[in-house]
């Protein structure tokens, strides 16, 4: 994916509904409009409130293995002849450019983490819409295979606070399509740091559809 145009591609339509919307602008315009809120973590817990990765399809692959699938360029491996769980693939993962061969080298990154989703807004949700939010394939950016250390070394941080070594453009188009498709809201140091980056990206468009 490219810094300029950045399009949805649905990888299954899993939180999309009837009532979905589009939304498209210059990603200076979609910062702009962000929500400000302070952000209140108070009370997260993620197995409690986003639980684990689901097996939507009943296919015994979970959104992990669904991911790892989509994202190889080559016919993936399991680890047994159930085709279950994914052993083998080549990744190359896009906050470094690294290639990956094992399954156990990378992780999967909730670009907008669970932890700042919840004290974003997602703390009010029915447990349902957090669940479908923890596993949504239903756009390729919010989950994404990456680089282990990479994504440890992210955690919970915002873009105020970390961005990855490549492609930093796309990364802050993706967090902020991710923020208007889910209605989460941003605080003030986030939303100035993605002002920044989004004034030195001046031909990203994000297109995303509102859940």
């Amino acid at each position: 994916m490219t810094a300029g145009t950045l399009l949805l591609t649905a990888l299954a339509p899993m939180t999309a509904t009837a009532g979905s919307t589009e939304y498209s602008a210059p990603l200076t315009q979609a910062v702009e409009e962000l929500p400000v809120a302070a952000e209140d973590n108070a009370g997260y817990d993620r197995k409690k409130h986003f639980g684990s990765w689901k097996d939507e399809d009943g296919d015994c692959q979970n959104a992990r293995a669904e991911v790892l699938i989509e994202e190889s360029s080559t016919e993936v491996t399991f680890t047994n002849e159930k085709e279950c769980t994914v052993d083998g693939g080549t990744w190359t993962t896009t906050w470094d450019g690294v290639v990956h061969r094992k399954a156990s080298e990378t992780q999967i990154d909730h670009t907008v983490p669970l932890h700042e989703a919840w004290g974003s807004g997602a703390q009010e949700w029915e447990d349902t819409r957090r669940k479908a939010y923890a596993n949504d394939l239903g756009d390729e950016r919010l989950l994404t295979a990456q680089t282990g250390a990479l994504n440890t070394e992210k955690g919970s941080k915002g873009p105020e606070e970390w961005l990855p070594p490549k492609d930093q453009c796309t990364y802050v188009a993706d967090w902020t399509a991710m923020k208007v498709r889910w209605g989460l809201t941003v605080d003030e140091a986030e939303k100035a740091k993605m002002a920044e980056m989004a004034a030195s990206c001046p031909e990203t468009t994000i297109t995303v559809t509102v859940v």
